[in-house]
């Protein structure tokens, strides 16, 4: 039986990494059900905690990217690992022992700090991949891990539901937080910056990469490249239309459970499950849309290959969007929403990938400055949609979301993977 590459196994290591940190995103959003009435919150104030944890997210994607581009994605994972679990297990600690606004600031700060843990995970693992694949598989690999990513956010609504109802918000958050240790051990352990620093990568695997394999990942960067990299037209227009397919990701991947309880009147239990159903259409389309970027950057070259999916996925989840709020049938509003999540995120690997090919041996700050641009779009979007669902306006929300997708479908005809950011780079 041939041995499975070392490769693969840090890339399972970098999904494991992207499942764990929606888990511990999307708790919270979760179990506000039953945190509003214990805490007397309100859910204005709910989606102020997950807005600070988007704020810390947004505020360190480029400066945390700039440390593991540094130090190395090994180093960095450890260490923004065991901070984003102190910040986690925060939340059911203080809530044991505090009360009122002294609580609510707590429950912020522990949030926020979340935010900032949680920041360079995906462009550090863009980073990772950029020194472990070729070119050619970067798309499959990264809409592979933001499948696992979107597994994260299905598994954590009947898991978390289900611990509340059989334990309380409190013990169902300490449960989940457990496997994180296991993970941050065995990554210290096993993980690699390069393949050539790993003494398990044999001279076969060596050799497939071969000519294909990628410059390594570049630890100099100086403020006046920075601030080239900042300033590149294909940077800032991935980055936008990235904004605003964000918009569109936070509203479905944050509010969809409170969606089905408030306008939908399903049971808690029944939410719990049937808001897992969006997350795996998202799971599903980032890695059907990981294998056709690969497919067509192969058939048609950068700039087409990554542009395509793009194009057409994204007007068409604003489509969906608007199909889910006028749908008589709650269940039918449950397949639009899926199919809307699963035609979003099949943009992940192309869109990542290009910006990848477009930076070289800059990826980790490049996609820091694309992660940073996202969650900007979920600042925006988490205001708006806990504003107006506050108020019963959901179609409100969901219309603007169909709006920002357009926009975000339409940038980029705009965007040529081509022009390269260092022009001294040769492209494969």
């Amino acid at each position: 039986m041939p041995r499975v590459r070392v490769r693969w196994w840090i890339f399972g290591f970098m999904c494991a990494f992207a499942f764990l940190a929606y888990v511990q995103r999307q708790v919270v959003t979760v179990a506000a059900e039953r945190m509003m009435p214990e805490l007397s919150f309100s859910q204005f104030q709910v989606g102020l905690l997950y807005w600070a944890f988007v704020a810390g997210y947004s505020s360190f994607q480029f400066l945390g990217a700039l440390y593991g581009q540094r130090v190395g994605g090994r180093r960095a994972f450890v260490v923004m690992s065991l901070v984003a679990f102190a910040a986690f297990v925060t939340t059911p600690f203080a809530a044991a022992i505090l009360a009122g606004a002294t609580l609510f600031m707590v429950l912020m700060v522990a949030q926020f700090v979340l935010g900032l843990a949680q920041a360079p995970v995906f462009p550090v693992s863009a980073g990772v991949f950029q020194s472990w694949f070729p070119v050619g598989r970067w798309s499959l690999v990264l809409g592979l891990q933001a499948t696992f990513m979107n597994f994260g956010s299905a598994v954590t609504p009947p898991l978390i539901a289900n611990l509340m109802h059989s334990f309380g918000w409190r013990a169902a958050m300490l449960w989940s937080s457990l496997p994180a240790l296991a993970i941050i051990i065995g990554w210290a352990w096993y993980g690699r910056n390069t393949p050539r620093e790993h003494t398990g990568v044999s001279a076969t695997e060596l050799a497939e990469l071969g000519n294909a394999a990628p410059a390594a990942v570049s630890a100099g960067l100086d403020w006046h490249r920075i601030g080239r990299l900042v300033r590149n037209r294909n940077v800032l227009l991935i980055t936008l239309s990235y904004l605003c397919m964000n918009y569109v990701f936070y509203l479905l991947s944050g509010f969809c459970f409170l969606y089905l309880v408030q306008e939908r009147h399903f049971t808690i239990l029944e939410s719990g499950w049937l808001a897992s159903l969006p997350p795996l259409g998202a799971a599903l389309g980032a890695g059907v849309g990981g294998q056709l970027g690969t497919q067509l950057y192969n058939r048609f070259g950068p700039r087409w290959g990554f542009r395509l999916i793009p194009l057409i996925a994204l007007p068409v989840a604003g489509l969906l969007l608007i199909a889910a709020v006028r749908a008589g049938s709650p269940f039918w509003a449950v397949a639009a929403m899926t199919a809307a999540f699963a035609a979003v995120e099949l943009i992940e690997g192309p869109a990542w990938a290009a910006m990848m090919y477009v930076a070289r041996s800059d990826t980790m700050a490049a996609t820091g400055v694309l992660n940073t641009g996202g969650n900007i779009g979920g600042l925006i979007s988490i205001p708006i949609v806990a504003y107006l669902s506050g108020l019963g306006l959901w179609s409100a929300a969901f219309i603007i979301g169909a709006a920002f997708a357009l926009a975000s479908g339409l940038l980029w005809f705009a965007i040529d993977a081509t022009r390269l950011f260092d022009t001294e780079a040769a492209a494969p």
